[in-house]
């Protein structure tokens, strides 16, 4: 029903029982009525919002006349908690008094809901605390409590599992705590240990997410730390690197823009832009989810607009002109736009794109301390052995399990051709019972390079069942007598059996010790889960992140095998020449495919020596069926956009 409604009639219900409940007769009765009777006062909906605060004081005060310390100690505490809020909401009296009514009513609150005792009360009530000394500007006080609120919740946070959703609401209200500990630091200049605040409050959601699958064990876990210095985040840079960090705030969002030797720069958004920001997401997943196709035709336009909602082009110009190298590391739904892809200029014949702007690559990351796990792991690799120094050497590849994306097949027989040694489970032999036989999962452990070829799915209503689709996973009809939450239907023709699939519980429980790079070829492998206000990432390339991978390669939305086979076997190619650089050779790779021509399309697959002649003509024939010679193809963005790499480089 309408909130404002169920309130008048909780108003309603609790001024009725008062009628049985009284002082003289129920008095614990009564005060407890009286003190739901502020709550539903407070949060009231109709009438003036100013007397009904009256009330809900009113409401309180009366309370506390029974829910004394002395007699009932808690009790009287979560009232003088609610009295606080009362207080600071308050718009009769001086500010000023008000003001000081509720400060001490929460340190009241605190002197019996201690952080031994209590420590999620108590934290709760630092967070009132902070927010009231926020408002009033009183920012070294809010900082101190902030701070002391923090120490309280970091050691409730490793408490905080999947499949519980008061515990996910309980991560999202920490998430406030640390916005707003961002928001002091940044108004009392402490620009540098906003970055890393921001930084705690990602790194601890991520791993509060890597123990989400149900056999996770903490042992596993990749080794990142609880906390990252900005100097430390700076070391993860060389002279010619930049990162772009994003963060959204309530009322606006901010670009951290961090190099190696310098200060933080920070560029602020108006609240029109995050109102505008905030419509096109919407928007642009609204008509992705309603029609793909259309969707794919108005992308470029898409982009465009972003760029200028973002004000993107000021952003990039204060990033110092030295930096070859981008790091991207997005907040929230931001982690679902290609960045790399968004127009700078507005030429619709050549534009210039972010990839452009920046020679030495454009990656990402979804945090700095992951960024920096990352980066040691790609350390271990390169110094580990002579064997595991990065070749076109043990390659494990998943073919088409489904056995209907014809291209496919030539991208993984084309790719696998220049690895010694490969395995490649084709067709019907990759089922998830195959990889579970001892030598398929233990060559799928020792591989360094990882290629899933195949049809991918995100779950929004369960992300941890976010998977790719195996063979035998897909079935006609849900069995009768069994669990609706194991079938999936992805579109209007597909069901799946998610116990054949390849899902995120089941990635979190690889061990990828040697693995250099994860690509996933199919669709949507790239996005997360965007529907909790929190700042957890939760998708496929996590899973993977917690495997061990040191590079992933994902999609952020549906993609077609013919184009994506295309842009693989040249991104392969490509790695060598770049020195194993993943992202400078994907975004070389990118360029590549949206300049060629129909011409230099087809005459770079017929030099193809690896691919058979039957295959070249398969691609060939469809080149020169739908494109004429001088044509470029793969010009617009929705071609070669979808690709990203997580990476340390």
């Amino acid at each position: 029903g309408e909130r404002a409604q169920n309130i008048k009639q909780a108003i309603a219900a609790y001024t009725a029982a008062l009628s049985v409940y009284t002082q003289s007769a129920f008095p614990v009765q009564w005060a407890t009525t009286q003190n739901n009777l502020g709550a539903a006062y407070l949060g009231r909906i109709f009438g003036e919002r100013a007397q009904n605060i009256e009330q809900a004081i009113a409401a309180y005060t009366a309370a506390l006349s029974v829910r004394t310390r002395k007699a009932f100690p808690v009790d009287w505490a979560m009232t003088q908690n609610n009295l606080g809020a009362a207080y600071l909401g308050r718009i009769f009296g001086e500010r000023a008094q008000n003001i000081e009514q509720a400060i001490a009513a929460y340190r009241a609150a605190l002197e019996v809901l201690t952080r031994n005792a209590f420590p999620q009360n108590h934290a709760e009530i630092l967070l009132n605390l902070g927010i009231l000394y926020q408002q009033e500007k009183q920012f070294d006080l809010a900082y101190n409590t902030f701070d002391t609120a923090i120490a309280t919740v970091e050691p409730l946070r490793g408490e905080i599992v999947s499949g519980d959703e008061a515990k996910l609401k309980q991560a999202e209200e920490w998430n406030k705590l640390y916005r707003r500990m961002v928001e002091v630091c940044l108004a009392l200049a402490k620009d540098t240990e906003a970055i890393e605040y921001i930084e705690r409050s990602k790194t601890r959601n991520l791993v509060e997410l890597l123990t989400k699958a149900a056999l996770a064990t903490q042992e596993n876990l990749p080794l990142v730390s609880s906390s990252i210095q900005f100097t430390e985040i700076q070391n993860l840079l060389d002279n010619e690197t930049a990162i772009i960090q994003w963060y959204i705030f309530n009322d606006c969002f901010r670009a951290f823009i961090i190099t190696h030797n310098h200060k933080p720069v920070i560029w602020q958004s108006q609240p029109q832009d995050l109102e505008n920001l905030e419509k096109w997401i919407d928007d642009y997943l609204q008509r992705y989810i309603e029609n793909k196709n259309k969707w794919r035709s108005q992308l470029h336009h898409q982009l465009t607009q972003l760029t200028q909602i973002l004000h993107l082009n000021q952003i990039v110009s204060l990033i110092p002109a030295h930096c070859q190298k981008l790091i991207l590391i997005p907040h929230r739904y931001l982690h679902l736009l290609p960045f790399h892809a968004v127009p700078l200029s507005n030429n619709t014949s050549t534009p210039e794109y972010l990839i452009d702007k920046f020679p030495g690559s454009v990656s990402y990351a979804p945090s700095c301390q992951l960024l920096r796990f990352a980066q040691i792991k790609a350390q271990q690799l390169n110094s580990s052995s002579q064997l595991l120094a990065a070749s076109l050497s043990h390659l494990f590849a998943i073919q088409n399990p489904t056995n209907n994306l014809a291209f496919t097949d030539i991208e993984v027989e084309t790719i696998a051709a220049d690895f010694q040694p490969h395995q490649i489970l084709k067709h019907h032999q990759a089922t998830k019972a195959a990889l579970a036989e001892k030598l398929n999962n233990e060559n799928l452990s020792n591989s360094q390079w990882l290629h899933f070829s195949c049809h991918g799915y995100f779950n929004f209503n369960s992300p941890l069942q976010s998977g790719l689709q195996l063979a035998t996973a897909t079935i006609a009809e849900i069995p009768a007598n069994t669990k609706s939450s194991r079938y999936l239907r992805v579109d209007e023709e597909t069901l799946i059996d998610l116990n054949e699939c390849l899902t995120l519980e089941d990635i979190f429980q690889l061990n990828l010790a040697n693995c250099r790079l994860v690509t996933l070829s199919a669709c949507e492998t790239g996005l997360i889960d965007i529907t909790n206000n929190s700042d957890e990432y939760i998708g496929l390339t996590s899973g993977f992140i917690r495997a061990g991978a040191a590079n992933i390669i994902s999609t952020l939305w549906a993609v077609s095998d013919f184009h994506t086979a295309l842009l693989m076997i040249k991104f392969y190619e490509l790695l060598p020449n770049h020195s194993y650089n993943v992202p400078l050779a994907l975004n070389h790779t990118q360029q590549w495919l949206r300049q060629a021509t129909q011409a230099q399309i087809i005459r770079w697959i017929r030099g193809k020596q690896k691919m058979e002649l039957a295959q070249k003509q398969q691609i060939i024939d469809i080149l020169e069926t739908q494109y004429k010679p001088e044509q470029q193809p793969f010009k617009k963005p929705e071609f070669w956009a979808a690709f990203c790499a997580i990476s340390p480089c």
